[in-house]
């Protein structure tokens, strides 16, 4: 299944059929109880902030057109962490929801308060 980082609007996660346990990061086992072949599922998108850091320095030359920009650690509604972008005025706890925008040439999670 396609997500974010092949250039498809859509976060894909892992869920375990056998223990129940989700991973964002793909693997061939659980991470959790080592069962083989978790299951590719995709997040709605929905989540709470975690965590928030505005950069006010650009890394690179291609990033320096972005500043300041919003970091992101999300909870996620299926029970994973994420990082992606966010709007600049976040605060942990805020709900979001996630769409897609383009960062230094690459399509990105952009999380928004939720409505």
């Amino acid at each position: 299944m396609s997500d974010w980082t092949s250039g498809a609007e859509a976060i894909v996660y892992q869920s375990c059929a056998s223990c129940g346990a989700v991973q964002y990061c793909r693997r061939s086992f659980c991470s959790v109880c080592g069962a083989p072949d978790p299951q590719e599922k995709r997040a709605s998108g929905a989540g709470t902030v975690y965590a928030t850091s505005l950069v006010c320095r650009a890394a690179t030359p291609e990033t320096r057109a972005h500043v300041p920009y919003n970091i992101v650690l999300i909870d996620t509604a299926e029970g994973f962490r994420m990082m992606g972008h966010g709007e600049n005025d976040l605060a942990i706890g805020d709900k979001v929801n996630a769409r897609f925008a383009q960062f230094a040439g690459r399509l990105v999670p952009y999380f928004e308060k939720a409505k």
